[in-house]
């Protein structure tokens, strides 16, 4: 994953030319820290995802108000699956199953950059739950590269549900 601003390792052509509607997870990361990128839809998903997250407090007693937030999520990951059902060709021989939706990975990387971001914010340079935090968001960005790369080419296919 690269991060904003960051261009060491990154090809100028850029992978996002092969990745045609889907954005690449530095995108994604950026839409969710409120920055202006372009790209789509997703984007907005994933930055509204992330609002969401930011909103979830995990110490909260309204139940009620957290019921809201993760229904809204649900409503975004839908949405998110729509889309790339309607807009992303499917390979379904010899394709492998992914076991997540993209609605569900993108989830999935707006809240851990709310947690690393939420983490770099209030922990001490040399805490490990920082480290630990950003090294979760990591993984889950290189696994959502290497996802769409997958499914760009034909060898992975998506869950419709």
């Amino acid at each position: 994953m690269a991060f904003p601003d960051d261009l060491r390792g990154v090809d100028p052509a850029g992978p996002q030319a092969t990745t045609g509607l889907l954005p690449l997870s530095d995108l994604l990361v950026r839409a969710c820290r409120g920055h202006r990128v372009v790209g789509g839809p997703l984007l907005w998903f994933a930055r509204d995802l992330a609002v969401l997250h930011e909103k979830r407090d995990p110490g909260a007693t309204d139940l009620a108000a957290l019921r809201e937030i993760d229904c809204r999520r649900a409503e975004l990951v839908l949405a998110i699956d729509d889309w790339v059902l309607r807009g992303i060709p499917q390979h379904r021989l010899g394709a492998t199953l992914h076991t997540e939706t993209i609605g569900a990975v993108i989830d999935r990387l707006a809240e851990a950059s709310v947690r690393a971001h939420h983490a770099l914010m209030t922990l001490l340079a040399n805490d490990e739950m920082l480290h630990s935090a950003w090294h979760h968001l990591a993984e889950l960005a290189d696994a959502y590269d290497d996802l769409v790369r997958d499914v760009v080419a034909g060898r992975r296919r998506l869950p419709e549900w």
